[in-house]
C-alpha cells in the first residue's frame, strides 16, 4: 500500500503477464533507459525503484517485475498482495498473452477489489504488421474492467513513460481521495461523540418521592 509516513510517498506496482511479452524490457527502459535485444528471463521476481515528480509532488514507485512462466504463476499473489497498481502486459502479436491478461485482472480484482489501479499494456508495437490482438478489442476490454490502456514499444521507447506516469497519477489521486475521506470520517465521528450542552437547557425538576415522610 501507499506509504505516506515519509516525506516521499511510495507506491507498489507489480508487472504481470506471460513470459516473452516484454515486462522486463519495459521496466529497464523506464527506470534505466536501457534496451537489450536478447530475451531476459526473469526468475521469480526482480525489484526496481523509480523516483518521479507529479505536479510538484515527489513519489517513489516500487516496481516488482514478476516471472511469466506458468511454473511461477502460483507465486503471483505473494508479489501483487498490497499493490497500489498493476501493469498487465501482453504482446500484440500473441492473442494467448492477451487472454492471460484477463485471468490476471480477475485475480487482482478478487484479491484487491477496486483499490488497485490497473494499466493494460499492448507491447511490441514495433511489430505492428504481425498484430493478432485487435486494437478495438483490447481497448473495449480495458474500459469494461476500469483499466487504463496503452500501446508500447520498449525497443523504440514509445508509450513507456506515459504508461507509468498515468498509472502513478491515478494511484496518487486514489491515495489522496482515500486520505481525504478518512479525515472526513474521523471528523464526523468526533462530532457524533461530542456532548453538546446549551445554556438554555431547561433544568430537570426534582423527583418527588411516591411516599411522603408524613404518611398516615
Amino acid at each position: 500500500m501507499a506509504n505516506s509516513s515519509s516525506a516521499t510517498p511510495s507506491f507498489k506496482v507489480v508487472l504481470l503477464g506471460e513470459g516473452c511479452v516484454g515486462k522486463t524490457s519495459l521496466v529497464l527502459r523506464y527506470v534505466e533507459d536501457k534496451f537489450n535485444n536478447k530475451h531476459i528471463t526473469t526468475v521469480q521476481a526482480s525489484f526496481l525503484n523509480k523516483k518521479i515528480n507529479i505536479d510538484g509532488k515527489r513519489i517513489t514507485l516500487a516496481i516488482w517485475d514478476t516471472a511469466g512462466q506458468e511454473k511461477f504463476h502460483a507465486l503471483g499473489p505473494i508479489y501483487y498482495r498490497s499493490s497500489n497498481g498493476a501493469v498487465l502486459v501482453y504482446d500484440i502479436t500473441d492473442q494467448d498473452s492477451f487472454q492471460k491478461v484477463k485471468t490476471w485482472v480477475k485475480e487482482l480484482r478478487k484479491m484487491l477489489g477496486r483499490e488497485v489501479c490497473l494499466a493494460i499494456v499492448g507491447n511490441k508495437i514495433d511489430l505492428e504488421k504481425d498484430r493478432t490482438v485487435p486494437v478495438q478489442e483490447a481497448e473495449e476490454y480495458a474500459t469494461k474492467v476500469g483499466a487504463l490502456h496503452f500501446f508500447t514499444s520498449a525497443k523504440l521507447n514509445e508509450g513507456v513513460e506515459e504508461t507509468f506516469l498515468s498509472l502513478a497519477k491515478q494511484m496518487l489521486a486514489k491515495s489522496e481521495e482515500k486520505e481525504a475521506n478518512g479525515n472526513l470520517s474521523r471528523q464526523n465521528s468526533l462530532r457524533r461523540n461530542m456532548l453538546v450542552v446549551t445554556d438554555d437547557e431547561p433544568e430537570t425538576a426534582p423527583t418527588k418521592s411516591c411516599c411522603g415522610a408524613g404518611g398516615a
